[in-house]
């Protein structure tokens, strides 16, 4: 295989997520009239604001070599406390005190991973259940409707042409991007991903950035759940679930590794966006929601099977095109 050809194949397999968002995107536009429509295109991206946003955080865990699985109940807990503060306290205090109250879940998901050395998997999964039964005490098992025009500015207001979701979802985007390439913090998270023996070995403390990176992916968790309620004004106990799967989704199909080390958050705002073309094709179609799941599935292997090749298994390509040739 010539240099050419493995440079050019190395490009897409790095680019494997912004390759499939265009032709997913060039498919959606040509299977609707509705798709490119002006109306369609700003719900699509109120839908995943929010995913974005909690993606993002799950994309700091993940690059750690952690996993996040708490962030549906998070942002279960943050909708009840809003609603439950915003009745007495107006929306800027209660925000604050629901955001508050998902960084101290977040910081204790954080402290156990960190300090009691448990995996992330099993800490994370019982803050999962003790968040969505917080969530459904809370609110008695039921929906709050919440009356507030700020409330309803932020989930349908706009910032000149741009919705106020998707200007937050972007604010979110540019404050991590930079933190994560221009930053020593950003940069210590990766390291600890890659090689976290060496990141000790080298006087880090790296329990620090592990709380640090499970506190920042609960108070995203929040503030996506706030961004959810705001669509809805309705606190509900039962929001966001299985909304874990989806972020961790988009973090995959984003190219980063489970593993940690490896992952760009621009990749994963790819993958929340894919997520959601699918979804939204999919309902412009009347395809049942539970056929949805079964082609998101199926992107994720894709998606991790593109990640998964390199240059070395590419061998058969040139088998293929000899064969090719010959006949």
């Amino acid at each position: 295989m010539t240099g050419r050809k493995k440079i050019l194949i190395h490009f897409f397999v790095q680019n494997s997520t912004i390759i499939v968002f265009i032709v997913i995107f060039c498919l959606a536009s040509f299977s609707s009239d509705v798709f490119l429509s002006n109306r369609n295109i700003t719900n699509l991206l109120r839908q995943v604001a929010a995913l974005s946003v909690v993606s993002f955080g799950m994309l700091l865990v993940v690059l750690t070599g952690g996993i996040d699985l708490s962030v549906g109940s998070v942002m279960a807990v943050a909708s009840v406390t809003f609603a439950l503060a915003n009745a007495t306290l107006g929306f800027f205090p209660s925000l604050f005190l629901t955001l508050l109250v998902c960084l101290v879940m977040g910081m204790f998901s954080g402290f156990m991973v960190a300090k009691m050395n448990m995996a992330p998997f099993i800490a994370t999964l019982a803050m999962m259940i003790i968040g969505r039964g917080v969530a459904l005490n809370a609110a008695n098992g039921s929906p709050i409707q919440i009356k507030d025009p700020i409330l309803t500015l932020l989930g349908r207001g706009y910032i000149g042409a741009i919705p106020v979701p998707v200007f937050a979802a972007f604010v979110t985007f540019v404050l991590l991007y930079i933190m994560l390439h221009y930053t020593a913090p950003g940069r210590i998270v990766i390291a600890v991903g890659s090689n976290e023996k060496a990141v000790n070995l080298t006087g880090i403390k790296v329990d620090r950035y592990k709380m640090l990176v499970y506190s920042l992916s609960g108070v995203l968790a929040g503030m996506g759940g706030v961004l959810t309620t705001s669509r809805t004004s309705v606190g509900s106990p039962i929001l966001a679930e299985a909304f874990e799967l989806d972020a961790i989704a988009a973090v995959v199909i984003g190219g980063a590794s489970l593993a940690g080390g490896k992952g760009r958050i621009l990749n994963t705002l790819f993958g929340v966006v894919i997520l959601g073309t699918i979804s939204n094709i999919m309902n412009l179609k009347d395809i049942p929601g539970y056929n949805q799941l079964v082609v998101k599935g199926l992107i994720i292997v894709i998606a991790v099977y593109l990640q998964g090749i390199q240059l070395s298994d590419l061998a058969w390509i040139k088998k293929i095109t000899r064969i090719l040739k010959s006949n």
